[in-house]
């Protein structure tokens, strides 16, 4: 389904001259994603324990099919950002249902809904997301190194494009530079991991790995390869996907590049390319078994917890923020993985779930607040001249000075996010860290515990900094007076005839449906996750077993 879509929106593009109907393209892309969210889930029924396709390169069971689930759900809702414009106008006294189901409100001015922003005149975005998942749906179902290598690589290539799609804009042209260069080198390391691995096993199926690893405890001086060689190649396979994940100490390049791009580009970038990885990785450890190549894991959660905690302190733009706050919670993923039992196996999908949904939830709440502030200046000069202020409206955490007094519900969704990132009880971030210490304590790794422990305190201050901006501190916003002077007209009109003119001002003006319904789908789950956990945990109970047990 995905490759014929692909297909069809390549042939609809090249007949095509229109720029400004990409909006449409973004919800058939939505639609697309949604047919494969079905057909993924009627195939949950028939697939148990594992289908091997296309002579082993693949490998489809349970767990891979949720998480297509997942990634198809994820990039559908991030696809709402650009299938629907961001402000409409609410006149309430004209808003009942008769007058929406039977009229038509039409008004003239462009500007108010944003029509003319850039990420509506992209057309190759919806599609380039296309190839990006379809990477991302094989590299989850990868059985074999060759698989491996050409899915991460679709995925990548997709991001690099993605990064720079925004062809007018010179910081989102450096960061998907810096992005293409430094995941050109994390892929040598893949390549070089893949090249040791075949030149000992003589296979490049991970099946024949899985094998000659459970037999590495057999003394015998005449095996044909050598067990600590595939560890070691091993290690440096997994170099490259750590970097990709931008797990410490190969983390350097995410700060700069969730920055320089367009918002909307960082929600995509920093939340759909590290599940495939993190799924991959999962199933290499499990069936790898847990020997010693993957104590790389809980290193590099030790330097990620730390790294992302402190030098996340000194941030004061909030994308950069928000890297180091990402790098600190793979250190939490990465301390699950690297633990290899059924209760951290548990904790590291329930956390890889929920650290998505409040980073979507958080993204979608910054392009809001930039959608809302179009009414208002500033008096601060420094943030009258940010560069590529139209793409990334909200870039420094002083920007977000008082916002509490000007849209309340967003800034509290925005603080309940921030709360459930620095682990606060009830909601669904502290269950997450909960899970994961306690699989650590039992297999007795005490030390990375209270390492964990102690960042997720420290790392509570620059959250409750970005809280304490909001709530606590006088705005620096005023309402534009040319706005505030103008009367917009506008009409209700009934198949093509006028029935009576409108007339609205800026207080008409609101954020569009589909992005505040999702932001508070989201905040609701995060922040009444303890009455409705039955079903999540149950989901992640079966599924572990299902792992273990085949």
């Amino acid at each position: 389904m995905l490759v014929l879509s692909i297909i069809w929106t390549l042939l609809s593009n090249a007949v095509n001259s229109r720029r400004d109907i990409s909006i449409l393209y973004n919800r058939i892309a939505i639609l697309i994603l949604l047919y494969c969210i079905i057909n993924d889930a009627y195939s949950l029924s028939i697939i148990t324990k594992g289908v091997g396709i296309h002579g082993g390169l693949l490998l489809v069971n349970n767990i891979t099919q949720i998480f297509h689930i997942f990634i198809y759900l994820t990039s559908a809702i991030i696809l709402t950002l650009t299938s629907f414009y961001p402000r409409k106008v609410w006149v309430p006294e004209y808003s009942s249902f008769t007058n929406i189901v039977f009229n038509n409100f039409v008004y003239y001015n462009t500007k108010i809904i944003n029509k003319m922003g850039e990420q509506f005149k992209i057309t190759e975005y919806p599609l380039i997301i296309l190839f990006i998942v379809t990477g991302a749906v094989f590299l989850m179902s990868s059985n074999d190194l060759v698989s491996i290598f050409l899915s991460i690589e679709l995925q990548s290539y997709g991001l690099y494009i993605l990064s720079t799609i925004y062809r007018n804009s010179e910081l989102s042209t450096t960061g998907g530079l810096i992005y293409f260069l430094l995941g050109g080198l994390s892929s040598c390391f893949i390549l070089l991991g893949t090249g040791l691995l075949y030149a000992n096993s003589g296979s490049t199926s991970l099946d024949t790995i899985y094998i000659i690893t459970s037999l590495s405890d057999i003394n015998c001086t005449d095996l044909w390869y050598k067990p600590y060689y595939i560890n070691l190649s091993l290690i440096i396979f997994t170099i490259g996907f750590l970097f990709k994940v931008s797990a410490a100490p190969f983390h350097f390049w995410s700060p700069d590049v969730y920055d320089a791009i367009p918002t909307i580009v960082t929600t995509f970038v920093a939340i759909v390319a590290k599940i495939s990885i993190f799924i991959l990785l999962l199933q290499l450890v499990y069936y790898g078994g847990a020997s010693s190549w993957t104590s790389i894991f809980l290193i590099s959660s030790f330097f990620s917890l730390i790294i992302g905690t402190v030098v996340g302190l000194t941030q004061f733009r909030i994308k950069r923020l928000l890297a180091y706050s990402t790098i600190s919670h793979v250190g939490f993923i990465l301390l699950a993985l690297g633990i290899s039992s059924v209760e951290s196996t548990q904790a590291f999908l329930f956390y890889l779930t929920q650290y998505t949904i409040s980073n979507l939830n958080i993204f979608f709440i910054l392009l809001a607040i930039g959608y809302s502030l179009y009414r208002y200046t500033s008096e601060n000069k420094e943030h009258e001249e940010l560069l590529d202020k139209n793409n990334s409206p909200i870039q420094l955490i002083n920007q977000l000075k008082g916002y509490f007094y000007i849209n309340p519900f967003l800034a509290l969704s925005l603080a309940i996010t921030i709360f459930s990132f620095a682990g606060i009880p009830p909601l669904v971030g502290f269950f997450g860290k909960q899970m994961v210490l306690s699989a650590a304590l039992d297999k007795g790794l005490i030390f990375l515990s209270l390492i964990a422990i102690l960042t997720s305190v420290i790392g509570g201050v620059y959250y409750l900094s970005i809280v304490k901006e909001m709530f606590f501190s006088e705005s620096e916003y005023k309402i534009n007076t040319l706005l505030s002077k103008i009367k917009i007209k506008g009409s209700m009109v009934r198949n093509d005839k006028k029935i009576q003119n409108v007339d609205f001002d800026y207080n008409n003006i609101t954020l569009s449906s589909p992005i505040s319904f999702v932001i508070s789908t989201i905040t609701l789950v995060i922040l009444l996750f303890l009455f409705m956990n039955k079903e999540w945990l149950s989901m992640g109970t079966v599924l572990v077993q299902i792992l273990f047990n085949g």
